[in-house]
């Protein structure tokens, strides 16, 4: 393996079978030759069979995105909230270490955990998840982040534009029209920020919509905190929110009834709902096309190359636009 190559859209084309395994027993481990690749996109993992074992999920982290200090913060914080009796899945240490490697690559091996999706309009459930992302929260609050990043208008959104703009996706004919409304998108988010004033800013798992999320055995356990950052506390619960006012004034009722059991919700932060869903959506477009070189982003949103997306992100955008208008949500 050239252990030279770090270039992110090549270095996974050498990650074949061979590779996995060889990286997996370069740590001690005897695998049993079975590999199942799980869905991810940003970086590639993997089930890993072991010989006398339960299998592990590998997971390699896709070069130049993290630095191995944003990784090792991820890390810790995982098996912090481990230590504090919270059902995360962390990664496995190897002679202390968690951040392992191989010719080019990085990677961590964590166990297998089996679940299913948890059900959002189950109020019971969402209790629940309320109250662990309270426990999160509270762990998240008592230190801080060096490395990772911030939830904040201008990565997420202001960075964002700025890429679309220098790059060559976005169709001629619908330059202007995306240009105007992410303009006023971002001008409405700023303003929206500025307007909720100054809230706490924590640690948080930053990416946690129900995907991340496994419920088994009556409790939910978080899979992925690659995308852990500094943010306000309602970055993690609007993603459980859907549908139209009423009933995702229901669902958010729920989600802080159990929130509020373990840490105190500052209400001011319900204005910043549909300003943080703007945020994705600008965010979404432009990371799909930093990663577009990757073949595995052409293979699996094949639709993004197409002219339809554009007409559509525009109209997506403008509905967003008119949310934004709308007065916040109430508890």
């Amino acid at each position: 393996m050239d252990a030279t190559n770090t270039d992110p859209v090549y270095a996974f084309e050498q990650l074949d079978p061979n590779a996995i395994l060889d990286a997996v027993e370069g740590v001690g481990l005897e695998c049993d030759g079975r590999i199942l690749a799980l869905n991810s996109y940003e970086n590639r993992v993997y089930r890993v069979g072991l010989v006398d074992q339960q299998p592990l999920v590998a997971k390699f982290y896709r070069p130049q995105r993290w630095s191995d200090d944003a990784i090792l913060e991820e890390h810790r914080f995982s098996r912090e909230l481990q230590d504090n009796e919270l059902p995360v899945i962390a990664p496995v240490a190897h002679h202390e270490e968690t951040l392992l490697h191989y010719g080019p690559f990085r990677f961590a091996l964590f166990p297998l955990c089996g679940g299913r999706a948890p059900e959002l309009d189950n109020p019971g459930q969402l209790e629940v998840i309320g109250r662990f992302i309270a426990r999160v929260h509270a762990q998240g609050a008592t230190h801080t982040f060096t490395y990772r990043p911030a939830i904040t208008p201008e990565r997420l959104g202001s960075a964002s534009i700025d890429h679309l703009m220098t790059s060559a996706h976005i169709p001629d004919y619908l330059r202007d029209s995306y240009a105007a409304i992410a303009t006023d998108i971002i001008e409405a988010v700023n303003a929206r920020f500025q307007a909720c004033g100054p809230v706490a800013q924590l640690r948080i798992h930053g990416d946690f919509h129900p995907g991340n999320l496994l419920w088994r055995d009556d409790v939910p356990h978080i899979v992925d905190l690659d995308d852990c950052a500094t943010g306000p506390a309602i970055q993690d619960l609007w993603m459980f929110l859907s549908g139209n006012r009423d009933y995702s004034s229901a669902r958010l009722g729920d989600l802080l009834t159990g929130y509020e059991q373990f840490r105190e919700f500052d209400t001011r932060e319900l204005a910043l709902i549909e300003p943080l869903r703007a945020l994705r959506q600008l965010y979404y477009a432009a990371w799909l096309a930093r990663r577009w070189d990757d073949p595995a982003f052409r293979l699996a949103f094949p639709w993004f190359g197409e002219v339809r997306f554009w007409d559509e992100h525009i109209l997506a955008l403008r509905e967003q636009r008119a949310a934004l208008d709308e007065p916040p949500l109430v508890w």
